[in-house]
């Protein structure tokens, strides 16, 4: 009944259906559970050039920053290959975050606590705790 729900992964896959954020929260958490470091990801919300859009759109992906630097990779449901954010000029980045923090860009300046300032990212967080992810 709310106008953007994050969905879990667990409540993603109950649904079998998901938007941009669902898919990128699922992945996150998979990764997390695979044992790569939060800190190494990012959900990135960007402004996305779509082909069937004429202007840019809201979008999730995330991104993972490998391990001693370098450019990180995008994880993106619109485009089934994983490609360095180099390669995504489509893709406009306006503020990252994951249970660390949260960044101006993709790996802009720190602006503060994204558990505080995200109140569906603190939601999704709750979720995934009681559902063992974390």
């Amino acid at each position: 009944g709310r106008h953007d729900h994050w969905a879990s992964p667990f409540e993603a896959l109950g649904k079998g259906a998901g938007d941009c954020e669902d898919f990128t929260i699922a992945k996150f958490f998979s990764l997390v559970a695979m044992g790569v470091p939060q800190a190494q990801l990012r959900l990135v919300y960007v402004r996305a050039l779509l082909p069937q859009a004429g202007a840019p759109q809201p979008h999730m992906v995330l991104a993972y920053y490998p391990p001693g630097g370098g450019e990180p990779l995008i994880l993106d449901n619109l485009v089934p290959e994983i490609r360095p954010a180099g390669q995504r000029p489509d893709l406009t980045p306006v503020f990252s975050f994951n249970a660390e923090g949260l960044w101006e860009g993709a790996a802009g300046r720190a602006a503060g606590d994204a558990t505080a300032r995200l109140s569906p990212w603190r939601e999704v967080l709750d979720k995934a705790r009681r559902e063992g992810f974390l």
